[in-house]
């Protein structure tokens, strides 16, 4: 079995292939990413589980798409 390289040196090399307005794009969607995992965090803290699930999936004719996700929200009693 083959091990995968450690993600941040796979992210670096996917990285350097990508365009300038690529690496903006990726880095965009990290950043939000990174915000959505800590609002998730604080609501699983304040009481309420959630589940993001794909609602749909975006394409823009080129081939290139992408999955929108919807949250699901889960109060425990």
């Amino acid at each position: 079995m083959n091990a995968k390289p450690p993600v941040k040196e796979r992210t670096e090399e996917m990285g350097s292939a990508m365009n300038p307005d690529e690496q903006a794009a990726i880095r965009m969607v990290a950043n939000d990413l990174h915000r959505l995992n800590q609002s998730v965090m604080k609501a699983v803290e304040a009481g309420v589980s959630v589940e993001l699930i794909r609602s749909a999936r975006h394409h823009c004719g080129n081939g290139n798409w992408g999955d929108l996700l919807t949250p699901i929200i889960v109060k425990n009693k």
